[in-house]
């Protein structure tokens, strides 16, 4: 994502990992303080326009990032009208208006680590040096030590040789917090990948590139931050692209929650003939479906924003290259089990639980047999999702 949005079109996301069937832990010493309402669980939009606030408001959408032209009351007015959550740069009108609820937190900026985009010269500089980001977020926490500062990078922290950094391309120690680096200067951390969009051979339609730039955030921050990450949900602006499917979105958006996202967003602009800066809301089907997911999300928030349970289940896969993917969470005596496959094929998985009487399958209305041994199996393909809930009696 760009402020200046054309740029946007030339820095479409994409990305490679090689995942594992292991427990992701969802820890941040920082979340209960940024998030202190537990059934609350930010799900975005980028860059919207605030007359459009109760439309999305109606799909489950609940918090706008970034405001086209900055923050003011009339736009403020309209997310009030929706209660809808805002996530602005502290302009000045926000300085006045340092108590006002709705304001989530502050956004600094967009993808520092990318080459900088020069209008005088029409020539890419360097990225912006971390130092930089550190100093404004002092900055910013000295006007208002109360608020998260939210930081967006790019797709390097998912595809590290990405050539769009520039001279910084390779450099993953300026992301690292023990470093000094990018993570330092944020209370939240968020990234964009869209791989179905992109236009390179070795990484189109891997959606895994959502996985491995969450698992590499977390790691950098040392567990010590809130990470989002943003899904694509259009064609972006490459011709010879193709906007994702919405079983597609599904798994991006699944995949970010099992590898430790505590917020999502969507990505709403299409460059691609006409411009639409809301064409995932003008997307009947898609916005639909998004709308069910996050209803489903919001229902299960509690769970979501609970503490990851280690050591309860393991899963084996049956085939080999499918990797499944989970976490545990639990709530009184139950616990859950949310899974995907990692790969875009079939195989059947067997999950070998420490306790539970009862498999109910979350939004599928069926549910699964526990064997003598404590195991229980299901079909995966193509990326799917299944969410468990094991009933201890």
């Amino acid at each position: 994502m760009k402020k200046m949005l054309f740029i946007i079109s030339l820095t479409l996301v994409c990305g490679l990992v090689s995942c594992s069937s292991k427990s992701l832990t969802l820890s941040s010493k920082n979340l209960s303080t940024i998030n202190a309402d537990p059934d609350f669980f930010p799900i975005a939009v980028w860059l919207q326009n605030p007359d459009d606030a109760i439309s999305y408001k109606n799909y489950g959408i609940n918090m706008f990032v970034g405001i086209w032209g900055g923050l003011d009351q009339s736009k403020l007015d309209l997310l009030k009208a929706s209660d809808m959550k805002v996530l602005p740069e502290l302009n000045e009108f926000c300085r006045h208006n340092l108590n006002e609820p709705l304001i989530y937190g502050w956004l600094q900026g967009d993808e520092p680590d990318n080459a900088q985009w020069n209008e005088r010269t029409q020539k890419y500089d360097p990225c912006i040096d971390p130092s930089i980001i550190i100093q404004n977020y002092n900055r910013i926490k000295e006007i208002d030590p109360s608020r998260p500062v939210y930081l967006n990078v790019g797709r390097g922290v998912a595809v590290n040789r990405w050539f769009g950094r520039g001279e910084c391309t390779g450099e993953t120690d300026m992301y690292k917090i023990s470093n000094n680096g990018y993570l330092k200067g944020c209370d939240i951390v968020s990234f964009d990948v869209y791989p179905v969009n992109s236009n390179e051979k070795e990484v189109k339609d891997s959606i895994w590139y959502v996985a491995k730039g969450l698992d590499s955030l977390r790691l950098w921050s040392d567990y010590s931050k809130p990470a989002w990450c943003w899904i694509e949900t259009t064609k972006i602006g490459d011709e010879n692209a193709r906007k994702p499917t919405t079983a597609e979105v599904k798994s991006e958006v699944w995949m970010a929650l099992i590898h430790g996202a505590s917020g999502i967003g969507y990505f709403c602009h299409s460059f691609s003939n006409p411009t639409n800066t809301a064409a995932f809301l003008h997307d009947k089907e898609m916005i639909t479906s998004a709308g069910i997911i996050n209803h489903q999300i919001t229902s299960l928030a509690s769970i979501l924003n609970s503490p990851t349970i280690q050591n309860f289940v393991t899963v084996k896969s049956s085939n080999p290259l499918v990797p499944i993917d989970f976490i545990v969470k639990k709530k009184g005596k139950d616990y859950y089990v949310f899974a995907i496959s990692m790969r875009p094929d079939r195989s059947t998985a067997r999950f070998a639980i420490e306790k539970g009487k009862k498999v109910e399958v979350i939004g599928e209305n069926r549910t699964l047999q526990i064997d003598k041994d404590g195991s229980f199996s299901d079909e995966f393909s193509d990326y799917s999702v299944h969410l468990y809930k094991i009933l201890s009696k």
